[in-house]
């Protein structure tokens, strides 16, 4: 089977880095998975053949990065935990900062990204409850093997992906697809670099838990 034919999220976890070369052509790997690579070119009018070769080459190439469709549970969950969360918790009360800083300094002007700041206030609380979940009840569940619960809580968990998929949507709408003004200053720049740097760690975040934990364990049933 070509590469056309074949769903995102089966990409993204068949190609290691594969999820880089999606971001970078705004293809949704996690929430919009089930799309046929074919089908996702030709709604944002890509060049299917130019995004084929990449995968192709990439599949080619010797890839050190760990193939985590082979790792046991609990060290999955560990490196989701220290890479994503603790990083997540990090990342978000800067870029607060940062976008309250912007949207202060340049109010008048018609670009400036306005409501910036409140939807990242939205994401961090929203994200910060939904890690606290992760953390306190469904994790713990998988790591005890208690696989005949799991269900429904992962369930919200992915409900709770597709909303954050949304509101990364909203994010790159008022930021012009974090493409910041010729004459941005420092702080709108940091602002969109952090923005992007975020959107990458959450997208890969989800694409470990939709298409590599979640379905593994709910197959242990």
């Amino acid at each position: 089977m070509s590469f056309a034919q074949q769903k995102l999220s089966e990409l993204a976890v068949a190609i290691p880095g594969a999820t880089k070369i999606f971001r970078e052509y705004d293809l949704d790997f996690c929430c919009g998975g089930s799309a046929l690579l074919e089908v996702a070119a030709q709604q944002k009018n890509l060049n299917l053949a130019e995004i084929e070769a990449r995968l192709a080459n990439l599949q080619q190439q010797e890839n050190r990065e760990k193939n985590w469709s082979d790792a046991p549970y609990n060290e999955l969950i560990e490196h989701i935990i220290e890479r994503f969360h603790n990083r997540h918790r990090e990342q978000l009360p800067e870029l607060i900062t940062l976008a309250e800083k912007v949207e202060n300094v340049h109010a008048d002007r018609e670009d400036c990204p306005v409501g910036t700041a409140a939807l990242l206030e939205k994401i961090h609380a929203e994200l910060s409850q939904h890690m606290m979940k992760e953390e306190n009840i469904l994790f713990p569940m998988i790591k005890m093997g208690n696989y005949a619960m799991v269900a429904m809580p992962i369930r919200v968990m992915e409900m709770e992906h597709d909303e954050a998929g949304q509101d990364v949507e909203v994010l790159k709408s008022i930021t012009n697809h974090l493409t910041p003004p010729k004459d941005a200053c420092f702080s709108w720049r940091a602002l969109y670099s952090g923005i992007n740097a975020f959107i990458d760690d959450l997208m890969h975040h989800i694409h470990l838990e939709n298409n590599i934990l979640f379905p593994s364990v709910l197959n242990e049933k």
